[in-house]
């Protein structure tokens, strides 16, 4: 199944969501330290509801440590700074998707590391500035579970 990587997430309920989207699609969930809460936050738990205990979430050190944690796998940074329509892609299981940072998104160092075909992005009406985290995570895992006939699901 895929790999949703959150660079530094911000925002509690945001992460939360996508522990209850892990839960109920199989997708496991990493998370790149420095967070910007605590998982034990009220606002984490309330949007995860009680699917904690059934998601595959692991935390990271580090960018180095996500990396070496994921070895020998496709790898999608998602930034609004890309050309390339996340519909575009033919994804295959195990593919890794990469999501920065509520405020800012991914850096520039980290999106130094993806070729221009490895940056994706959805498609938004011009003049917005970005959409909402855990929604993102959802449009585009949906589109590459769908691609892979719903594996695993029900």
């Amino acid at each position: 199944m895929f790999d949703i990587v959150l660079y530094q997430p911000e925002i509690p309920p945001n992460t939360g969501n996508l522990i209850r989207l892990s839960a109920n699609s199989g997708f496991r969930l990493h998370l790149v330290e420095p967070l910007g809460f605590d998982l034990t936050d009220k606002q984490v738990a309330r949007a995860g509801l009680d699917y904690h205990d059934m998601a595959c979430v692991t935390v990271h050190a580090g960018w180095a440590a996500v990396r070496a944690a994921l070895p020998g796998r496709r790898w999608f940074a998602l930034t609004t700074r890309a050309s390339r329509l996340f519909g575009t892609v033919a994804y295959l299981p195990n593919d890794v998707f990469v999501f920065g940072p509520e405020s800012r998104g991914l850096p520039p160092e980290i999106l130094a590391e993806f070729d221009e075909g490895s940056r994706l992005r959805l498609p938004m009406r011009p003049g917005s500035r970005s959409m909402n985290l855990s929604n993102a995570v959802s449009v585009t895992l949906f589109e590459a579970w769908r691609q892979n006939g719903f594996a695993g699901g029900g």
